[in-house]
Order: C-alpha cells, then sequence, then structure tokens
C-alpha cells in the first residue's frame, strides 16, 4: 500500500473514532501526537486539519450532491471517506481528481458495505464533474 493510501486510511481511523467520541477530529489527532502516538505521516495530519477546516463547507456539498441521503443516514465510514475525498478534490491542489475518487473507492470497498463503492464513486463523481463551481 502507498505512503498517501495508508495516510487517507489512518486520518479516515481518526475522523471516525472523534465522530463515534464526540469529539474534534483535531483535537483527537492532537492528543495521539501528543502521546507519541501520532501518525508516521504528515499527510495524515494534513487530511485531518483540512478536512475539520472545511467541513461546513464539505458538508453543504455532500448534502447536496448525495440525493435521497442525508449525512445522519449514511454509514459513518461512507461519510468520512466521502469528507476526505471531497477535501481532496476541493482544496488538495497536489491529487488529482481520478485519484481522489479512487482511493475513496478503494477505502470503502474494504471497509465499508458492498453498496458504497458505487454510491460513493457516484457522489464524488458527480463532485468531480462539477468541481470547478464549488471552489
Amino acid at each position: 500500500m502507498a505512503a498517501r493510501s495508508k495516510a487517507r486510511k489512518r486520518a479516515l481511523d481518526v475522523l471516525y473514532a472523534s465522530e463515534l467520541r464526540g469529539e474534534s477530529a483535531t483535537d483527537a489527532l492532537d492528543r495521539s501526537i501528543a502521546d507519541g502516538e501520532g501518525p508516521s505521516n504528515d499527510y495524515t495530519a494534513v487530511l485531518v486539519r483540512g478536512v475539520e477546516e472545511h467541513r461546513a463547507r464539505i458538508d453543504e456539498v455532500l448534502t447536496s450532491y448525495a440525493e435521497g441521503w442525508t449525512l445522519q443516514r449514511m454509514p459513518a465510514v461512507d461519510r468520512n471517506v466521502l469528507r476526505l475525498g471531497v477535501w481532496e478534490l476541493l482544496y488538495a491542489t497536489d491529487v488529482p481528481g481520478p485519484v481522489a475518487v479512487s482511493e475513496a473507492m478503494a477505502l470503502v470497498t474494504e471497509l465499508s458495505t458492498d453498496e458504497s463503492p458505487q454510491f460513493v464513486n457516484g457522489v464524488l463523481g458527480s463532485i468531480l464533474r462539477d468541481r470547478a463551481s464549488l471552489v
């Protein structure tokens, strides 16, 4: 597994766990760093901090593009993978759009339901198509 793929998976772990605990993902990340258990790849922190910084806009975009699904109704893994994917599509200048979509699909294929890859691909594909108007 490539370094950035591992960083995405670790960022997903932080986002998912912090959501379950009802705490900020940046607080969870900072605590793990302070405890010496922080991520070994800096991109994990970039992802977590980026998602948290832009979470309101990311969730607004997801709400608009996830037709028939509220954020609360989505499986938690899917919701957080989508947040990572939207952040990479809209804010990461060094990640090609198709790579962001592909990486998100790989995460949900491994960690979520059988229907998740198709759902994530559809949502992120539509956002990729329209991203120039979303930034």
